[in-house]
Order: C-alpha cells, then sequence, then structure tokens
C-alpha cells in the first residue's frame, strides 16, 4: 500500500512539475533567432509579430540576428540551447529541409534536434530582374540565356535556400545556364541587384514587392503554382512556358527539440493567437505572404514531406553547396 502512494505522489509530482514551466512562462524575456542578416523576409516576419508578442507577455521579445553558412549557424545554435522555452527560431525551407542534403557533415540534424512550434507563413516567390538586364518576361530571359551563356547571374542569399534552388530548378527545367552568386542573406543579395552587379534573383515578395512598386526591380514571373494577389498581373513561370516549375517557401517556427510538450503548447498558443490578428494577417498578406498558423503536428508531418521532396530535387539536380 505505501508503495501505491509513493508512485501515486511521484506521479503527481511529475505532472505539476511538467506544468510549472508553462504556468509561469514567460518569466524573463524572449529571444527569436533569424539565421540570416537584417532586412530578408524572416527578419522582417520576426519583426512584426515580435512588438505584438512583447505587449501579450509583458516581457522584451528580441529578435536576434544570428547569421552565416546558409542559416545553419542560427540553426545550430537554437538546436544547442537551453530548452526552456525562452529561445525560438524563425526557419526556413532552406536551412530546415534543404540543407541537411546539402552539408552532409552539418553538426545537428534539423528535423532531429529542433522541435515543431507552428509553419508561420506561406511566402510567395518573383523572379525580379535589374532594369537593365534586356529579358522583361519569363521567354525573354530563356532566349537572353541561351545567347549568352553563362554571362547572366542570379544573387541568392546563400547556397543551398530557397533563392538558390529556385534558380537551380529554373536552370534544370528552362535548359539554360545562369550563374549562381552566393550572399550571406537576402538583404545583401538585394543591395546587388539593386546595384546592377548581379542580373536577376528569386526571392520573396515580403523583401521584392517595395522595389517593384518603385520600379527599380522588374517582376518576370512568379514562383508558385499560381499567381499571387499582391502581384495579379505577373504570370508564373510555369504559365510562361517553363512546365512543372513550382517553388514557395514557407517559415517555420522552431525550438530545442527536449523543449517540454506543455510549454511548446504555450508558445503555440501565444504565437498563433498574434498572427491571426486582423491588422497583422492584413499586413503580412500585404507583403506577399500568407498566414498559416497550423498545430504542431502538422507543421512537424509537412517539414518532414518538404525534407524528403527537397532532398529528392537536389540529388535528381546535382545541386551543390559551394
Amino acid at each position: 500500500m505505501r508503495s501505491m502512494l509513493k508512485a501515486v505522489a511521484a506521479a503527481v509530482f511529475a505532472a505539476l512539475s511538467c506544468t510549472a514551466p508553462a504556468q509561469n512562462f514567460p518569466a524573463k524575456p524572449v529571444r527569436i533567432v533569424v539565421p540570416f542578416p537584417p532586412g530578408g523576409g524572416v527578419d522582417i516576419v520576426a519583426r512584426v509579430v515580435g512588438p505584438r508578442l512583447s505587449a501579450q507577455y509583458g516581457q522584451q521579445v528580441i529578435v536576434e540576428n544570428r547569421a552565416g553558412a546558409a542559416g545553419i549557424i542560427g540553426t545550430e545554435f537554437t538546436a544547442r540551447a537551453a530548452p526552456d522555452g525562452y529561445t525560438w527560431a524563425i526557419a526556413t525551407l532552406g536551412n530546415l529541409a534543404a540543407n541537411k542534403h546539402l552539408y552532409p557533415k552539418m553538426a545537428v540534424d534539423p528535423l532531429k534536434d529542433l522541435a515543431a512550434v507552428t509553419q508561420v507563413v506561406d511566402v510567395h516567390f518573383v523572379m525580379v530582374a535589374h532594369p537593365s538586364l534586356p529579358a522583361k518576361t519569363v521567354p525573354q530571359l530563356i532566349a537572353l540565356a541561351k545567347a549568352r551563356p553563362g554571362e547572366i547571374t542570379f544573387a541568392s542569399s546563400g547556397a543551398g535556400g530557397a533563392p538558390h534552388l529556385g534558380g537551380e530548378l529554373f536552370n534544370r527545367l528552362a535548359g539554360v545556364k545562369i550563374i549562381h552568386v552566393s550572399y550571406k542573406g537576402s538583404g545583401p543579395s538585394f543591395a546587388d541587384l539593386l546595384g546592377g552587379h548581379v542580373s536577376l534573383t528569386y526571392d520573396s515578395m515580403l523583401q521584392a514587392l517595395p522595389y517593384i512598386r518603385d520600379k527599380k526591380l522588374v517582376a518576370l514571373g512568379v514562383l508558385g503554382g499560381k499567381r499571387a494577389a499582391a502581384l495579379p498581373d505577373v504570370p508564373t513561370i510555369a504559365e510562361q512556358g517553363v512546365k512543372g516549375y513550382e517553388l514557395t517557401n514557407w517559415f517555420g517556427l522552431v525550438v530545442p527539440s527536449a523543449t517540454p510538450k506543455d510549454l511548446i503548447t504555450r508558445i503555440h498558443g501565444d504565437f498563433t493567437r498574434v498572427l491571426q490578428e486582423k491588422d497583422i494577417r492584413d499586413k503580412i498578406a500585404g507583403m506577399g505572404a500568407d498566414v498559416v498558423g497550423n498545430s504542431p503536428e502538422q507543421f512537424a508531418a509537412f517539414w518532414r514531406n518538404e525534407s524528403e521532396k527537397w532532398g529528392r530535387v537536389i540529388r535528381e539536380a546535382g545541386i551543390k553547396a559551394e
């Protein structure tokens, strides 16, 4: 009888210990790691959501840029952080799903060492060119690239990121060779594109829309399977003759894998509540992305499928990390 009482007491104590962190959360500032430099799409979304979370918590929510190595530095930092609910990361298709297939010697495996909280947004991508590029449509670009092989360049946020994958997929399906130039984030890549040092890029509307609207860049095509509401007159790349071309990037909220489930549930509820606020949704939509905010289980399943899908594309296309 005494051993049974001890077992019951231990179970009650364990349950109370497990729920205590979530009940008291947050007792100090929270940081959202962005594995890229300031100014890119992930950074923009984090800085839209962060202040609203700060107001909700009565604690600072700090956006911390830990850039480098195609997002690997920030990914590894997050995976190794204390699993106490105070370190989150907003990461992308590139560093969560593609990098493990491009960098087999990564010190962490995102699928094993990070836990899914929610898919934050689907991000519409667009092919944008410097106005000096003679091509203003995808067919014109293909013709130009075939006439001038190896002369046209495309910028990316880093080897293995979605812009890199978008460019390599276009090369493969369009039968052209546009030269990849890798940068340490979307911010630096856009700086060189705006300066005319590279010809074009495949990147998020979060980043590109202001420059398209100001006519500093030219939109040649949307990368997704359908036209984007923010650019209704710009046809998709597939519509313009590149059959089978489709890429939609996504951002996901993750925490260290050992984070207690009750804390993940709490963080998920707090974060998605902010995402669903009408002004936040409208602001993100106006920048060229769609709020998702699904469950941890749904995001985890989606993430696994994306890793398998892009692993296959990387192998079949022979995409290499420079």
